[in-house]
Order: C-alpha cells, then sequence, then structure tokens
C-alpha cells in the first residue's frame, strides 16, 4: 500500500457537484492499492498514519499526532499512486490492484482508522473526484506499508 499523507487545515471531495466527504484540520489521505497488499498492510498503515508526529506542539515542533490534535481524515481511494511512468509517455497502472481487491483493503484501512477514534470521511471509490483542500505547512509525506 501506497498513502499520500497531506496536513490539512480543512477539506471536501465532491462527485458530481456534491459533497461526498469534508473535513475541517487533519490530515488527506491518497490511498493506493497495489495487487499483493493484506488487511496487514492496511492496519499497519493506518497505525502509523494516526500516530505520525506531525502536528505543532506548544514549542512550535512537529510532535503531536493527528491523535493528539483530534484531527479528522479525508481518505480518498487512488490508483494511480501505482501509475509506472518509468518508459514511454503514458504512464502504466499493472501493479494498481483490481478494483475488487482495492476496494476490500480500502475500507478495511478506512474501518482500522476508526476504530483508533478517528472521524473518518470518504470520497466515492472508483468515482471521478474533485479534491479541494487547503494544504497545511505544506507537509506532504508518502507513507509504504513494505
Amino acid at each position: 500500500m501506497r498513502v499520500v499523507v497531506q496536513r490539512s487545515k480543512e477539506a471536501k471531495v465532491t462527485v458530481d457537484g456534491s459533497i461526498v466527504g469534508e473535513i475541517s484540520k487533519g490530515f488527506v489521505l491518497l490511498v493506493g492499492v497495489t495487487h499483493d497488499d493484506k488487511e496487514e498492510d492496511a492496519k499497519f498503515l493506518a497505525d502509523k498514519i494516526a500516530n505520525l508526529r506531525v502536528f505543532e506542539d506548544e514549542n512550535g515542533k512537529m510532535n503531536l499526532s493527528l491523535l493528539d490534535v483530534g484531527g479528522e481524515i479525508l481518505s480518498v481511494s487512488q490508483f494511480t499512486l501505482y501509475g509506472d511512468c518509468r518508459k514511454g509517455r503514458r504512464p502504466n497502472f499493472m501493479e494498481a490492484a483490481k478494483p475488487e481487491h482495492a476496494l476490500n483493503i480500502y475500507e478495511a484501512f478506512n474501518t482500522f482508522l476508526k476504530e483508533k477514534g478517528l472521524k473518518v470521511e470518504k470520497g466515492k471509490f472508483g468515482a471521478m473526484m474533485d479534491v479541494q483542500l487547503i494544504n497545511d505547512g505544506p507537509v506532504t509525506l508518502i507513507v509504504e506499508s513494505n
């Protein structure tokens, strides 16, 4: 699994002009799944992301986690994270999981985040989505399970 973590002040995702997910302070997560990902990968990343210390403490140091600051999550599935651009001009998406497998792992990932007590809003799996966010910092990280 591969997740792009973006610290945000606020964010929302719309599908066909309707808001399907919206958060205030927290993380926007772009979530990619590959063929051999398992629920263990989803659990590992949920724990890692919930506890990433990238929010400022009283001294201005990135020392607090999403759990510490009561942040929220906007989780958006994104198969293009496994696009291979090394050859040619058109990305190859062979490393992206098939939709059935990706959906199961993506939903497990979101469930593990919720089990940590986090508010999790989602995009619509497989849909064309518009994602808007105010990136805070900006702080953007890539977290992988293997």
